[in-house]
């Protein structure tokens, strides 16, 4: 890693929750460019929007995502 990425990794890290949230969701933005992955997205997001008024698939709360990843991860 280059001196420059490293103090502004430093500066990003200080940022409060939110803030880097914010930034990170601007980050990946800048990456997803692609006409394409941008089209798969969307596909992606209609068939779970379909699958929830389907009844096939059920919402959880954030908390609850986070907690189950997590419990996947530790085993």
């Amino acid at each position: 890693m280059t001196t420059s990425l490293e103090v502004l990794e430093a500066e990003a890290l200080k940022l409060a929750p939110a803030d880097r949230s914010h930034l990170l969701e601007r980050l990946i933005a800048s990456l997803d460019a692609d006409p394409e992955v941008e089209e798969a997205w969307e596909m992606e997001a209609d068939r779970r929007e379909a699958s929830l008024k389907s009844g096939s698939a059920t919402e959880v709360s954030g908390q609850e995502a986070m907690s189950r990843l997590r419990s996947r991860l530790a085993r």
